[in-house]
This record gives structure tokens, C-alpha cells and sequence, in this order.
């Protein structure tokens, strides 16, 4: 009974990796589909950035010195917003953040300079 029961759970628990591989792929909010990681030098104009949480925080206007511009036409508010492509942990047909939503919306600044990213 144990066994079965065990048995059982590990089944359920391979199913939910399954699915949360599906999801992954389709949506293209991570997972092993995604291919490698492309590095920095992979950011393109209008790739979309996606916060440590999945949640889609902009979208690249381009790089301006070591920060990455987002597009004010996606912004919140209206207004062009810079991460520092530190927050960067990796880039393959996304942009992915090490930092979840709330805290790259917190941090992020109103140009490259005032977030210590220009060259």
C-alpha cells in the first residue's frame, strides 16, 4: 500500500514537471525549450523583459551604455524606464531579470545615468 501510494505521488509529481514544461514552452516564460543563453551581446531591440516572478516588465527599446532602455509605449506610465543589464540573468528569445516585477518597477530609473549604468 505504501509503495502504491508512493508510486503514486511520484507519478503526480512527474505530471506537474510535464506541464509546467508545456506552459513554459508555449507561453516562452522559460524552460529548457528556450534554448542557451545568448549573453548580453543577444539583447535586440523589442525583446520582451520578463521579471524573476514571469510577469513581462517591458519591452527593449534598445542599450544605451549599460542599461537597457524600455519602451515607453509598454511602460505603466507612459514614460521610458532603464534597468541595468546587471538585473540580466540571462537572454534567449526574452530578456529574464533577476529581479522579480515589484522590485525592477521600484528600481528602475528615468534614464541611464541616474541608475549608474551609462558609459
Amino acid at each position: 500500500m505504501v509503495d502504491a501510494a508512493k508510486k503514486a505521488g511520484d507519478n503526480i509529481a512527474k505530471g506537474a514537471e510535464n506541464a509546467v514544461d508545456f506552459v513554459k514552452t508555449k507561453t516562452g516564460l522559460g524552460g529548457p525549450a528556450e534554448g542557451t543563453d545568448a549573453g548580453l551581446a543577444g539583447i535586440k531591440d523589442h525583446m520582451d523583459v520578463i521579471a524573476s516572478c514571469g510577469k513581462k516588465v517591458g519591452v527593449v527599446d534598445h542599450l544605451e551604455g549599460s542599461a537597457i532602455k524600455l519602451t515607453k509605449k509598454d511602460s505603466p506610465d507612459g514614460q521610458h524606464h532603464f534597468v541595468p543589464v546587471a538585473w540580466v540573468e540571462r537572454v534567449d528569445r526574452h530578456v529574464h531579470l533577476t529581479k522579480n516585477s515589484k522590485e525592477t518597477e521600484e528600481s528602475w530609473k528615468p534614464d541611464a545615468a541616474s541608475c549608474g549604468c551609462s558609459h
